[in-house]
């Protein structure tokens, strides 16, 4: 991952102004250690801090045409970026970096090039000759960006909110799929699937058609969904630097490894970095993580680094955590803890890009709290608006814990074709039904339960869906109460909706976030970029009318759904009781 920031009509284009943009630029270095660029045109400023990935000795940003008159600065990978060359016979290329193109499709088609990248990608294009610029998001936001104004009619656009927030009168989150035109001054949305309209889809279920599409997120056109799983993975392997995979030892992550495991000896990156997959886990000692973790690497042959993380050690790091993950939702910085600690340990081995297992729940109701859907027309909209939302959550945790130590994440179910495979499905087929045998995510599990030549082992394929935050150990997320509960007062949180009339907080762990948050980030504008409401399971506040009894006990964690998760808390008069229940 790299760090952009483009700040666009300013009045003034003094050298102070430029020292400005370049200490900006600077707050965002952990995400793109390896150089520094800017481009200064006038009143435009384009900046880069590069994460060198894929031609690291002259992919350097920003980016240009033939004659420089376009000028562009990218963070992500453009998967089909050598397909796109191809299209573009006619331009000549200064680099091989993957995200050049962008340069060269604009000249080509104009502003309506969007949807033709395949991959991740926040931009930023600046055509000199009549001083006009377009920002584009990829289409699920696994790229962070965010947009703002200054008082002087300037149009800002950053990485992170660190990087504009002291100097933007107004800012907000860039929403994913959507494309900005300074001709037309305003956002308008490129990604259009069919999905998103969340009308209930019809088509039948075929586990080898899911598979393929899985594995097509890896690179090779196919047509089913077992391949496209294999296609997802297999293109995220385009890289020219050392690389492993995020392993927790759940199902999504574990196949993810699986796949990448076999795809890596017909990739290109076996020849430079061998045929032995790397795998990582972090976990409080005796986790469950750690033991299914430890379990899948040794039967997909993985070289296997676990690492350790105390309660203690979790709760020194938040301060810090939240600074960069730059929320205050309490399950994106319970699991964004261990993955944060986990990339620097990884960032230490040389290790500069990982793939890792989110958006699988998302697609195909994962999480525990679907076991109360009461319908399947409930059950998609659901998925449809946890989708939509992985943005500020998910997505969010995934890019910025890791890009704090300049590591990179990329995330194979997030991959475009399988999205729209996987949510044509009739939701009936998703929906859990333990009178036919079928558990979360079934259609998934199923469409990899390969006896002649299996992905994994059986109770792993069949694992019970674990949150992150609670996999790492159940007494991470029981130590975190017990520190917040000793720093916040219950008169602090019987008067938080005075203190923080917006997104009250709800909770004591709540209270002690959004108070470190607000130190940080102190404008009304940066705590709008985060989103509240009740949720159970990490549910959306709409799924928590399943059950009557969650509305009393709202906790994100998976415990929290109880009567599913195999050690849930236990319900008690006003609330989960900090304990867990035996099975």
């Amino acid at each position: 991952m790299c760090g952009i920031l483009a700040v666009l009509g300013c009045i003034d284009n003094s050298q102070a102004k430029r020292s400005r943009i370049i200490e900006l630029s600077r707050r965002l270095r952990h995400r793109g250690p390896d150089w520094s660029g800017l481009h200064c045109h006038q009143n435009c400023y384009l900046s880069h801090q590069r994460l060198a990935i894929v031609d690291p000795t002259s992919g350097d940003q920003p980016l240009y045409n033939e004659d420089k008159t376009v000028v562009v600065t990218v963070n992500g990978e453009i998967y089909n970026h050598k397909q796109l060359r191809e299209k573009l016979s006619s331009h000549q290329f200064r680099t091989g970096s993957d995200c050049e193109v962008i340069a060269h499709l604009y000249e080509e088609y104009g502003e309506d090039f969007v949807d033709m990248l395949d991959g991740m990608f926040s931009f930023v294009l600046l055509d000199t000759r009549d001083k006009s610029f377009i920002a584009a998001r990829d289409a699920i936001g696994i790229t962070p960006l965010y947009i703002g104004w200054g008082l002087d009619g300037s149009v800002w656009f950053a990485s992170e909110m660190k990087a504009l927030s002291d100097d933007c009168e107004q800012f907000m989150s860039f929403l994913p799929g959507h494309i900005y035109s300074s001709k037309q001054g305003a956002l308008r949305r490129w990604y259009n699937p069919p999905w998103y309209s969340e009308k209930i889809p019809s088509t039948p279920y075929d586990p080898k058609v899911l598979r393929e599409a899985f594995e097509k997120a890896f690179s090779k056109p196919s047509t089913g969904i077992l391949v496209l799983i294999l296609l997802a993975v297999f293109k995220r392997l385009m890289t020219d630097v050392p690389f492993g995979v995020l392993l927790s030892g759940g199902l999504d992550s574990s196949l993810v490894a699986a796949v990448a495991a076999r795809q890596l000896a017909n990739s290109e990156v076996a020849c430079q970095w061998g045929l032995q997959l790397h795998t990582f886990c972090i976990g409080l000692k005796g986790s469950p993580d750690l033991k299914a973790a430890k379990e899948v690497a040794d039967y997909i042959g993985t070289r296997h680094h676990e690492f350790h993380f105390t309660v203690q050690e979790g709760i020194d790091a938040l301060e810090e955590v939240i600074y960069h993950i730059e929320t205050y939702d309490v399950t994106t910085i319970r699991a964004s803890t261990p993955m944060f600690l986990m990339s620097r340990k990884i960032k230490s081995l040389g290790v500069k890009m990982v793939l890792s297992g989110e958006g699988s729940d998302e697609i195909f109701g994962g999480y525990l709290y679907f076991h109360k859907a009461p319908n399947k027309e409930e059950f998609h909209e659901e998925t449809c608006q946890k989708i939509k939302a992985l943005h500020l959550y998910d997505c969010l945790r995934a890019n910025k814990s890791t890009s704090a130590w300049g590591l990179e994440a990329r995330v194979p179910f997030l991959d475009k074709e399988f999205i729209n495979i996987a949510m044509s499905i009739d939701p009936e087929w998703k929906m859990i039904r333990p009178d036919l045998g079928r558990i979360e995510k079934w259609i998934l599990r199923n469409a990899f339960d390969d006896d002649k030549k299996p992905y994994l082992p059986k109770h792993i394929l069949y694992r019970q869906k674990e949150q992150f935050s609670d996999g790492v150990g159940y007494s991470w997320i029981d130590g975190l109460k017990d520190h917040a509960n000793k720093l916040v007062t219950d008169a602090m949180l019987i008067n938080a909706n005075f203190i923080y009339p917006e997104n009250t907080p709800t909770t004591k762990e709540g209270y002690y976030y959004r108070t470190i948050f607000e130190k940080f980030f102190p404008k009304n504008a940066a705590r709008s970029t985060v989103p509240g409401g009740p949720s159970v399971a990490c549910s959306t506040a709409k799924a928590v009318e399943w059950d009557a009894a969650w509305s009393e006990n709202p906790d994100p964690s998976g415990r929290a759904a109880l009567g599913v998760h195999a050690s849930a808390y236990e319900a008690q008069k006003g609330g989960i009781a900090g304990k867990i229940a035996i099975p």
